[in-house]
């Protein structure tokens, strides 16, 4: 098959390039950095150097493939001008006018856990928007809309506050179920519904572990030297307030703190846990903390 994939060589579209490649398929990698041909090269695929803000080439790219990833890279949270809503909104169109123009007929696209939700979501609500955009293309195209669940990644962004001030806070977690995910089982799974034949729309959620905050913590302290790593719950007033004070965007600090508010009350997870994966991923949690603490001991 001709593949393209979207989102460069980043932390799903590198492991799935790899995969789709050593399959076999002819697969052709989109990023916006002429740095990357060269990586992207090596590993036996085709480097598409362009933007997603520009469809001709979007619809160049696609003409004759078989089936497209398509994902909205991420953005800068701390830039005063960004709406993210309209970023998903424009990206959205880009890619279903780019199906549409060069006659792509399979579709996976990057949605996420509480993608079907109109409110209460925070920042996910671009997600949302961008599924019924592409949605719009079926029954001529058949769409397969992949919802992974919390990014291990994102434990990230507590690091500094670990490291300074002994434990994790947000407005989520202590005994609060988190259905963690590798971006690596993502990529699986895409590949998986890239080779899989379908017709109209289809849901799939990915995840490689559910574990609480508290077991969380406990499971990442341990492999930093910190065993008695606490996550604490805090107010979303205290939580908006420290993003903000961290100079983050204050439209996007209000839709995190209601995102992850939806975390805490389950509203994110209530279709998740109605629709299930049928195999959790490989990747768990322990695994993922032996990569944060190799980051972790660097700062």
């Amino acid at each position: 098959m001709k593949i393209i994939v979207t989102g460069s060589l980043g932390h799903i579209s590198k492991p799935l390039a790899e995969e789709l490649v050593q399959k076999g398929h002819a697969v052709t990698v989109i990023s916006s950095s002429a740095e990357r041909q060269a990586e992207i090269e090596s590993l036996g695929a085709t480097a598409a150097i362009g933007s997603l803000e520009d469809v001709q080439f979007l619809t160049d790219t696609f003409a004759g493939a078989d089936a497209v990833y398509t994902m909205v890279p991420p953005n800068n949270y701390f830039d005063p001008n960004l709406d993210l809503i309209a970023y998903y909104t424009r990206l959205g169109h880009n890619y279903a006018t780019a199906v549409k123009q060069s006659g792509v007929k399979r579709v996976v696209n990057l949605s996420t856990i509480g993608g079907q939700l109109e409110k209460g979501s925070g920042i996910l609500l671009g997600a949302h928007g961008l599924q019924l955009i592409l949605d719009e293309l079926a029954p001529e195209v058949a769409i397969t809309h992949m919802r992974p669940t919390s990014f291990y990644y994102n434990l990230y962004a507590y690091a500094d506050m670990i490291k300074n001030a002994g434990f994790i806070a947000a407005n989520y977690g202590g005994d609060d179920i988190v259905p963690w995910v590798s971006p690596k089982d993502i990529a699986a799974a895409v590949a998986e519904e890239l080779e899989t034949p379908l017709t109209g729309i289809k849901i799939r959620y990915v995840a490689s572990e559910e574990l609480s905050c508290n077991d969380t913590a406990r499971v990442i302290g341990e492999a930093i030297g910190k065993p008695d790593l606490q996550w604490h719950i805090i107010t979303d007033e205290e939580m908006l307030n420290g993003l903000k004070a961290a100079g983050m965007n204050p439209g996007i600090a209000a839709g995190l703190v209601e995102m992850y508010a939806g975390l805490h009350s389950g509203l994110l997870a209530e279709d998740y846990y109605k629709n299930r994966p049928a195999v959790m991923g490989k990747v768990k949690v322990a695994d993922f903390a032996q990569e944060f603490a190799a980051v972790y001991k660097q700062k």
